[in-house]
């Protein structure tokens, strides 16, 4: 019979599914356990019930999830279990994980068990052990126990058992609690960082490009909720950026399921045309830009987020300049965020194969067809401190006027995944 962790927190438990003999998913976390009782508390909290979401977002059987301390233990015999919890922002790492009790009788029996089936005929292994609480055995005489348990149970067997302590082919890990004890031997890297809600939301400018939900995604990781703003240009704009943009958003709502998503999309084509008429060519990008940001300010506002959030890689193109972006936020007093400033392509391509937004960013067109029509052939690079503030005087418009009737014309679109 399974001892089953203890606490004094509630337990989320499922009552769609049958009450089952679980397997343990042990659920570790890091940066939540720096901080105080009363915040960790509540971001242990907000973490088991993203788990949650994410499980019945995979529709993942389960029939609780647990904390202890210094875990979340999630009790599921669904394979789909280990792979869905790994996606949780807040989530160091996760192991499928076999449960007795802390007596040494009854984990070495049970590393034997485990051993014997993972292990083949010439394999090398190892047994790594960790302890907490208070016992009658260090870490090192548990994995040394478990370690001849498992040699012997091999040659009864009849497998010829070998100990690698450095580079070994097979471990068995064993993690000894105060009343219970996990033995595993396999463990999935989840995104870490904070959960999600735990530090706000902010506004993310998302195109269909492969930098700005990588952006997106990373301060997710920092516990941010998103509110997606999506740039229209209209006619200015390739087929299918729009639905780049569109999946992309999809693609990181799913990284944090169970709430109710929205999507601004933004028709930006009346500007473009007004500011193409009294801007310098070279500019272009710059006035883009900066109505981009202005927009973004807009909708924090209205949304009540505490910042936006940038694809910006440092020289990376024309409007990302040191120069350029200094000139495209002069004189306005916005909460910028640029996670992937420091980043080179590379860096930002691996991130987006590693989250799922990597494929459907690269998609064309087919037809050779540009995703934005209004870049000029030599845009500016080097713009002067006051270049984007001198281009608005020139305009022939009201500029905040424009901004309000953009922002109450966008298109919302909602989503609940």
């Amino acid at each position: 019979m399974s001892i089953l962790p203890t606490e004094s927190d509630s337990v989320i438990e499922n009552n769609k599914t049958e009450e089952m003999e679980s397997t343990i998913i042990i659920v570790r976390y890091g940066e939540l356990s720096l901080k105080s009782k009363g915040v960790r508390d509540r971001y242990e909290q907000i973490l088991k019930n993203n788990i949650q979401q994410m499980l019945d977002y995979h529709g993942v059987s389960f029939s609780k999830i647990q904390r202890d301390f210094g875990r979340i233990f999630i009790h599921s015999n669904d394979p789909k279990a280990v792979d869905a919890a790994a996606r949780v922002f807040g989530v160091v790492s996760v192991s499928p994980a076999h449960i007795c009790s802390s007596e040494p009788s009854e984990i070495v029996s049970l590393c034997a068990d485990l051993g014997e089936k993972m292990i083949e005929d010439g394999d090398t292994y190892a047994v790594r052990a960790r302890r907490s609480g208070n016992h009658t055995f260090t870490s090192n005489e548990i994995a040394r126990m478990c370690g001849d348990s498992i040699w012997n149970k091999l040659l009864e067997a009849g497998k010829t058992p070998a100990v690698d302590l450095t580079n070994p082919d097979k471990e068995v890990f064993v993690e000894v609690r105060q009343t219970h004890s996990y033995v595993y031997s396999r463990t999935v890297k989840g995104p870490g960082g904070f959960p999600t809600g735990t530090q706000g939301k902010m506004v993310v400018l998302l195109s269909g490009g492969i930098d700005s939900p990588v952006a997106a995604w990373m301060m997710m990781k920092r516990g941010i909720e998103i509110v997606p703003v999506f740039f229209d240009n209209e006619q200015y704009a390739g087929s299918i950026v729009s639905k780049k943009a569109i999946e992309n958003a999809k693609i990181l709502f799913s990284w944090m399921p169970g709430r109710r998503q929205k999507i601004y999309r933004i028709k930006n084509g009346e500007y473009m045309e007004k500011m193409m008429q009294t801007t310098y060519s070279k500019n272009i990008c710059l006035m883009c830009k900066r109505f981009m940001f202005r927009i973004a300010g807009a909708v924090m506002e209205k949304e009540k987020a505490s910042g936006i959030i940038t694809g910006s890689s440092l020289g990376q193109v024309a409007s990302q300049t040191a120069e350029n972006m200094l000139s495209e936020t002069y004189g306005l007093s916005l909460p910028l965020y640029h996670p992937l400033l420091a980043f080179d392509k590379q860096e930002i391509v691996d991130i987006a194969q590693k989250i799922g937004t990597f494929e459907n960013s690269i998609q064309s067109s087919g037809d050779g067809e540009k995703e934005c029509l209004a870049v000029p052939e030599k845009p500016e690079v080097k713009a002067i401190l006051t270049a984007a503030v001198s281009e608005e005087d020139k305009f022939s418009f009201d500029i905040d006027e424009m901004i309000q009737k953009t922002v109450e014309n966008a298109e919302i679109i909602e989503m609940k995944l």
